[in-house]
């Protein structure tokens, strides 16, 4: 049985500060939740309501919850646990893991600014689709482990080696000494589709109303750009990401064939 003081420990969860300091957050959602565990999310608990409970019969005799401490408790106690209006009646506690880029990967996805959970959650998304593994997000950035990042990334969060910077432009330098190209999605430069991705890089995807910093301009060795044949003054960056990586993704398959 879950204590007051326990359900207000894991709905502090729900706070960014709170999931800093004790290195767990929030999974909401029955999808979500089994994928956390196929992933091999450490997990320490799954709460959920008495009617979630009897209408899944089957979902908790799943072997992946074998061992995983679970707790009913009351509707509104589970919705203090959930940032959403209808909350689905599961919600598990996780642990954080920290994965690291791969040493030796020929592409590395970045991302500067993007402020956005959704669209922050729909790029990670993105990346897990078209086979992209590694992810570095700079510092002003929403948090991965934001609930409607979690929520928006559909489980492949829970894919990627994904690394949060403390200090990104300086991150990025080191790969360029370690013989990375940095590429710079931006407006009115070279079309993506010219450019062949075939050397390590690094591709960066920017806040879509600033573009690229002048720190990441000064260490950008080529800038492409989605040709516009409309009146809109931008594209949304994980639209953007989207169509990028299918050509890239393509033109890496096409290679290795």
């Amino acid at each position: 049985m879950i204590s007051k003081n326990q359900l207000k420990y894991y709905s502090s969860l729900l706070l960014k500060k709170y999931r800093l300091a004790e290195n767990k957050f929030l999974i909401e959602g029955k999808k979500l939740v089994r994928e956390a565990r196929t992933s091999g999310l450490s997990t320490e608990v799954i709460i959920t309501t008495n009617e979630f409970y009897e209408d899944n019969p089957n979902f908790f005799d799943d072997r992946v919850f074998d061992g995983i401490r679970i707790e009913i408790i009351s509707a509104k106690d589970v919705a203090k646990l959930s940032d959403t209006k209808t909350p689905s009646g599961v919600v598990a506690v996780v642990n954080k893991t920290t994965t690291g880029l791969h040493k030796n990967a020929d592409m590395i996805i970045a991302l500067e600014d993007i402020s956005d959970p959704g669209n922050l959650g729909t790029i990670i998304r993105n990346c897990d689709w078209f086979g992209m593994s590694d992810l570095l997000i700079s510092e002003n950035s929403a948090e991965i482990y934001n609930p409607k990042v979690v929520r928006s990334s559909m489980g492949s969060l829970f894919h990627l080696r994904i690394q949060e910077c403390s200090n990104f432009i300086s991150d990025l330098e080191e790969l360029k000494s370690n013989g990375y190209k940095i590429v710079s999605a931006d407006l009115n430069s070279r079309d993506y589709r010219e450019f062949s991705f075939s050397d390590k890089f690094v591709l960066v995807f920017c806040n879509e109303s600033e573009g690229p910093s002048a720190e990441l301009l000064g260490i950008t060795d080529q800038k492409i750009s989605i040709a516009k044949f409309g009146n809109a003054e931008s594209l949304n960056v994980a639209n953007a990401n989207a169509i990028i990586l299918a050509e890239v993704a393509y033109k890496n398959q096409i290679a290795r064939t």
